[in-house]
């Protein structure tokens, strides 16, 4: 059911994810202490959005050109080089104390790392029989969370041991690590590799065979490639609106994202202090326990497969309204002990309804397509998760921190409603939503 590769790319993205919080905590632990400003700290995060905004805009480019692996490979590989650069700036040696080239830095590692959700999430189901795309799914999503869970609670003490710089020299070693693993997966749905510099897809090896229809003045080839160009870019977003399945999908994911950010650090802090009327160490216990529960959704989809794979679209449904009864409970509850279970039953909640949306658009699209339509759905979530932390703020301001609990129940109600509305869309096979979205 699994093929090797898959192994290969998921031990790959793995440590990743995990060398990814280790640089996070020790940049802004760094930028913190040389400049004392929550400001400028808080900036490691917003660069970091920004650039792969921007990276997901021209990612169809590149996807359309050069096989998934290749841009894993090559996303690591800069993100190495980058590493090395920035632990050597940082270095005793050197003793770099300016910040710009930091950022400048930060914007890069992001950019190029932009690439890789939408290039994993495309090849897991190639690499993958369809019938184990659930559990596959349930497996990267339970590491996922383990590494979130863990990797920020060891970094902090990690860079509070040992300093910024050992444990950046650790991050590079890491991607290094994960790029020669990279190099050993092969996409099944490609012609095999004749050598490492076989790079392209075979779609533009074909393209390339047959040129341009021919035309034999310059500026008529310029157009036609200029025009190439934008319908690539565009393709994923097109599938996106034009396929009643993946547009509810998306809307779905969009509405969950508004709502989502309510579990934010500083909204989460506000209400335990004010509401709870407990200390930061219980904000701690409530972040643990949320990701307890998020590792034990994924381990829940793993073990019960078979079952959700029957019910997937009302599973996905049931989920996103149980977390919504949930957080609305979480806003009018004031007993931390049953906060600490509430939190604790909203991550499989979470989990099971994520995971499910996330294979329905796994099956929701052809192979070509795929890496496109999670290109465009992955600058959406970007830029609805960035606007989502401004507007809930402007919420909780004014309207109270249990109100915006509230409101971000009623905002996944909606988002249920959203996929309820559409649910003929999700009836038939995958292979007749594709060939709607050719219509």
């Amino acid at each position: 059911m699994f093929k090797r590769s898959f192994y290969y790319l998921w031990g790959s993205q793995t440590l990743s994810n995990t060398v990814d919080v280790l640089y996070l905590v020790a940049l802004t632990t760094f930028i913190l202490d040389r400049t004392g400003s929550v400001v400028f700290a808080t900036l490691v995060p917003f660069l970091r959005v920004t650039s792969q905004l921007f990276s997901g805009l021209i990612a169809p480019l590149m996807v359309d050109r050069y096989r998934l692996p290749f841009l894993l490979t090559v996303s690591q590989c800069g993100q190495f080089i980058l590493f090395v650069l920035l632990a050597g700036y940082l270095s005793p040696w050197v003793g770099g104390e300016q910040i710009l080239p930091v950022y400048t830095i930060i914007i890069c590692i992001s950019f190029l790392d932009g690439w890789t959700t939408p290039a994993r999430n495309a090849l897991v189901p190639r690499l993958v029989a369809d019938q184990a795309l659930m559990k596959a799914n349930g497996i990267v999503a339970t590491t996922d969370q383990i590494v979130q869970f863990a990797g920020w609670a060891i970094s902090g003490v990690l860079v509070a041991t040992f300093g910024s710089f050992p444990i950046l020299v650790v991050v590079a070693a890491g991607y290094g690590l994960a790029m020669a693993v990279t190099l050993l997966i092969e996409d099944p749905t490609e012609p095999k590799r004749r050598s490492v510099w076989d790079v392209r897809t075979g779609r533009d090896q074909v393209d390339r065979t047959k040129g341009i229809g021919g035309l034999d003045e310059g500026a008529g080839q310029a157009e036609i490639k200029l025009s190439s160009r934008w319908d690539t870019l565009k393709e994923g977003w097109v599938a996106l609106w034009k396929s009643p399945r993946l547009r509810s999908l998306t809307l779905m994911d969009m509405t969950d994202m508004l709502g989502g950010s309510v579990w934010a650090g500083a909204f989460m802090l506000v209400f335990v202090n004010e509401i709870l009327l407990k200390d930061e160490q219980w904000w701690g216990y409530i972040n643990a326990s949320y990701f307890a529960g998020a590792v034990i959704g994924g381990l829940l989809v793993v073990a019960l497969v078979e079952r959700l794979e029957k019910r997937i679209f009302m599973v996905m449904l049931l989920g996103m309204l149980g977390y919504a009864i949930l957080t609305a409970w979480f806003a009018l509850n004031d007993f931390a002990p049953l906060a600490l279970l509430i939190v604790l039953l909203t991550g499989p909640i979470t989990e099971l309804a994520a995971i499910s949306r996330r294979t329905l658009i796994q099956r929701s699209a052809s192979p070509e397509l795929l890496p496109k339509v999670f290109s465009a759905q992955s600058t959406l979530l970007n830029t609805v998760a960035g606007l989502s932390l401004l507007f809930m703020s402007g919420v909780a301001e004014w309207f109270g921190i249990v109100n915006m609990y509230l409101f971000a129940a009623a905002i996944s109600v909606l988002a249920a409603g959203v996929g309820w509305f559409n649910r003929r869309a999700f009836v038939g096979t995958v292979k007749e939503s594709i060939e709607g979205e050719a219509e």
